[in-house]
């Protein structure tokens, strides 16, 4: 048997996909958590064969979760999504995740999907990976990227600033860079753009 642990924070598509994959003769679903850290704590109990995550989940996403698991255990992580953008796959794949799937395959497919996992390979779905081969390069330093994700989260400059232990000028020049960097009016654009590029 190819034992799975599950983790998504929408309850009905963690039971669905739960309850699809139990269908099939060869996977047992082990354990089911609603955000990243339950995940890691049923990867640690369980050592199961394979984690499937979404991509997006609160405390922890399922690409963080993944980092984790590759630094702690080997179990090979597949990550689904609804919202492929191919900055996170390229982040995935360094990361070390093993399978980049869209929410939209079909649950037969996502089964043999993950016995070709379990099993040494690698899968990325083929509309992604044309996407990510066509995206551009992320111009913007780990600094920008890291205040761009602290603005996208709706914090003011003095949060920020305090909460990456920087003086607020210094906030506000690295996100006037990434503002000219990337062309935008202001830093709010500049960490949607980052968002939708899959940089952040």
């Amino acid at each position: 048997m190819i034992r799975i642990v599950i983790a998504d924070d929408e309850e009905l598509i963690r039971g669905a996909l739960s309850a699809l994959l139990e269908l099939e003769d060869d996977i047992t679903v082990v354990g089911q958590a609603s955000d990243g850290r339950g995940a890691l704590t049923l990867v640690r109990e369980h050592e199961p064969d394979l984690a499937v995550f979404d991509l997006e989940m609160p405390n922890l996403d399922g690409l963080e979760a993944a980092r984790a698991i590759r630094v702690e255990l080997d179990v090979p992580v597949v990550l689904v999504t609804r919202h492929a953008r191919p900055g996170v796959l390229k982040r995935a794949l360094s990361d070390g995740v093993r399978g980049f799937v869209p929410k939209t395959t079909p649950s037969t497919r996502l089964a043999g999907i993950l016995r070709d996992v379990h099993a040494g390979g690698r899968y990325v779905d083929s509309q992604i990976a044309a996407q990510a081969l066509t995206a551009s390069s992320c111009p913007l330093t780990e600094r920008e990227l890291e205040l761009l994700l602290h603005t996208r989260t709706g914090n003011t400059i003095n949060t920020i600033s305090k909460q990456v232990g920087l003086a607020s000028g210094t906030v506000r020049n690295y996100l006037s860079a990434a503002m000219a960097k990337l062309n935008v009016d202001n830093r709010h654009e500049a960490a949607r753009r980052a968002w939708e590029e899959g940089w952040i």
